[in-house]
């Protein structure tokens, strides 16, 4: 079975993008937690952190730290959720961090998580827009 996260990766499938590198691309959840939540996930086909090269770590967490800021100053949030699943929960066989903005009073609450979706692209776009100019 396909990668779906490969297929961003190589442009294949169609993404909001966020951030690319050499070794990390960023992209909108397709079914975001809240609006503006961010996939960052290794160019590297790996499903899981134990599998990640230990040289790899640290360019992931930095992405993942620069996208953390970038999130929470373009959606005007307090603060963030950074998490990922291993084997379990995880849907997309593919490593990934979540990066989601945070709000005190937002609904979030343990481990119930309800999707939401953006209205149009046009709305995704705009925020996929607002979190790369806010990487600059």
């Amino acid at each position: 079975m396909a990668c779906v996260f490969c297929g961003i990766i190589e442009s294949t499938t169609p993404a909001s993008i966020v951030m690319r590198d050499d070794d990390v691309v960023a992209f909108l959840d397709a079914r975001p937690l809240f609006l503006g939540h961010v996939l960052v996930v290794p160019r590297a086909h790996v499903e899981t952190l134990a599998q990640l090269p230990a040289p790899a770590l640290p360019k992931l967490f930095a992405a993942v730290q620069r996208l953390e800021r970038a999130v929470v100053a373009a959606c005007g949030a307090q603060g963030s959720f950074v998490a990922m699943n291993n084997v379990v929960s995880q849907s997309v066989p593919h490593l990934h961090v979540h990066v989601v903005p945070r709000t005190k009073g937002d609904g979030l609450k343990g481990f119930f998580w309800p999707r939401t979706r953006y209205a149009s692209d046009d709305e995704r776009a705009a925020y996929a827009a607002r979190i790369s100019a806010a990487l600059e």
